[in-house]
């Protein structure tokens, strides 16, 4: 029987010793600028409306937005409304909305309120 290295009970801290970072998603009258965004885990994504309409940023799949985990529009008027990958309302010109991504993966997102489009993609790592 061996002893066990100190080392290999010590937990991994470099990934909480990352600083999150911020991200912004500008929403323009050609669509999510830009379309598609990598990120890391922990990071958090903010959505600005800098087109001529209004917009409504959420979760694929339309129209129930349940792709991320433990989202879903019907949650939107509930006290997890801050945990849903979805804005959960329109937001006005020159309005922004953020969300901090948790989960790991690749989640597709769309406009709500101008479905069928446009479309985005956030990858978090």
């Amino acid at each position: 029987a061996g002893c066990r290295s100190s080392q290999e009970n010590t937990p991994n801290t470099q990934a909480t010793n990352e600083q999150a970072k911020s991200y912004t998603v500008e929403i323009t009258d050609s669509g999510f600028s830009p379309g598609t965004l990598t990120v890391k885990q922990g990071d958090t994504v903010t959505w600005t409306n800098k087109g001529t309409k209004e917009s409504w940023p959420a979760s694929a799949v339309h129209p129930t937005h349940e792709k991320y985990p433990g989202s879903s529009i019907t949650k939107c008027e509930g006290s997890e409304k801050d945990k849903l990958f979805d804005s959960c309302r329109v937001l006005k010109i020159g309005e922004s909305w953020s969300f901090k991504f948790n989960e790991k993966g690749e989640w597709g997102y769309h406009d709500h309120i101008n479905f069928p489009g446009p479309f985005g993609k956030v990858i978090v790592e």
